[in-house]
């Protein structure tokens, strides 16, 4: 699971910055860290002049190593992974 948050006004955000935690893991009050980071928290207030590309680009940006993560702790392999034949044949 992956949690997107856009804080949208002119709130005080620092709950949901503090719940995105790109500075560390985050901890629970009894100091125990988080298993992984699945919060991605961006303010729609610095991206209401530019494209929605960048917004999309910024919300998104944290989801693909979020995956990445799941899979490696858990030791699953990607559904439609390819084989070791059609790797070869890519880099060709």
């Amino acid at each position: 699971m992956s949690i997107i948050i856009v804080g949208v006004g002119g709130a005080d955000f620092s709950a949901m910055e503090f719940l995105d935690s790109d500075s560390g893991a985050l901890r629970s009050r009894s100091g125990e860290a988080a298993i992984r980071d699945i919060v991605q928290f961006v303010p729609f207030r610095q991206f209401h002049k530019a494209p929605k590309e960048a917004l999309a680009q910024s919300v998104l940006a944290e989801v693909p190593q979020q995956v990445v993560s799941y899979f490696s702790m858990y030791k699953l392999q990607p559904p439609n992974k390819p084989s070791a034949k059609q790797e070869q044949q890519k880099q060709a």
